[in-house]
């Protein structure tokens, strides 16, 4: 888990009002860059809870020691929690020393003990805020499903997380006629998606876009609730997942404000619509109405009070 680190950009102004010799001014030589303090090998800083287990640790093959910093190479670090354990690396980073704060950059990968992982270009771990971040595109990878967004931040223990914009999640689910064969849901919005674990709750905001085999949901707000670990479907233990994390199977979804059902043709309108994925069963409140057009080329409208 990454930290950000400021750098310090040098603007070199030239001096026109400065010598001139054959014609062209002399610039006075670029600075060299600055020197590490220490070099060493094998380098590692460790952090402990208040009973004194150990809650982090963070290593890198090499390190070149600053006055202000700790540069990395080939860098690993780990986070333990009660339910899953983090380990994260990067080809290179920067420890700050004065607050704490890392930054990781160039290929980061950050995986858990329960099957989850996070690739990206660069990651900001603030210690003291409580806090990892990142502007770049990330991709997440657990089991069934993938999540491609731009821009995230979360607790470093990951019970919380939001992706900024350009979401995209791509869901495999069983199908209920044939159980051996999966069938993708595909779910997109602008943004932002905020993944509360704890309560296994998705919350998709803005342009949200539902799309399935033979059908899409449109709408402004969408919850997409996950079946916990430990109560699959089929009620034995999800052994991929610990028990009390967040699973990858979809229980239920719920779409509010102005949806719109598309099947075929045929289009719904509602203020909200709740999808079970159990029994496949869409359910359309807040005066629902629904737009069929017949082979015959007729239209008909029929709308609910309810």
């Amino acid at each position: 888990m990454s930290k950000l680190f400021t750098c310090a950009v040098l603007f070199v102004f030239l001096n026109f009002g400065g010598v001139f010799a054959q014609g062209k001014a002399i610039v006075p030589p670029a600075p060299e860059a600055e020197e590490s303090d220490q070099q060493i090998s094998e380098f590692s800083l460790s952090g402990y809870g208040d009973r004194g287990k150990k809650s982090w640790d963070i290593a890198g093959k090499t390190a070149d020691i600053f006055t202000d910093t700790v540069k990395l190479k080939d860098v690993t670090g780990n986070m333990y929690g009660d339910q899953e354990d983090i380990k994260l690396t990067a080809e290179k980073g920067d420890f700050n020393k004065a607050d704490g704060k890392v930054h990781l950059e160039d290929n980061v990968v950050i995986t858990t003990s329960g099957g989850t992982k996070l690739v990206t270009d660069s990651l900001d771990w603030d210690r003291k805020g409580q806090q990892v971040s990142t502007k770049d595109p990330v991709n997440i990878a657990r089991e069934n499903m993938v999540i491609d967004a731009k821009g995230a931040k979360g607790e470093p223990n990951l019970k919380k997380v939001e992706l900024q914009k350009e979401i995209k999640l791509d869901v495999l689910t069983p199908k209920e006629e044939d159980p051996g064969t999966k069938e993708k849901i595909v779910i997109t919005c602008d943004g932002p998606l905020q993944i509360d674990y704890e309560k296994n709750i998705a919350t998709f905001l803005n342009n949200v876009l539902v799309e399935r085999p033979d059908s899409k949901i449109y709408s402004d707000k969408m919850d997409v609730f996950f079946i916990p670990s430990g109560k699959a479907e089929s009620g034995s233990q999800d052994k991929g997942t610990p028990p009390g994390v967040m699973g990858s199977k979809i229980d239920k979804i719920v779409a509010s404000g102005n949806v719109r059902v598309v099947r075929g043709e045929n289009t719904s309108f509602s203020q909200e619509a709740i999808y079970t994925a159990a029994g496949r069963k869409l359910t359309l409140t807040g005066r629902p109405q629904l737009v069929i057009y017949s082979q015959e080329g007729l239209n008909f409208d029929a709308s609910s009070g309810n």
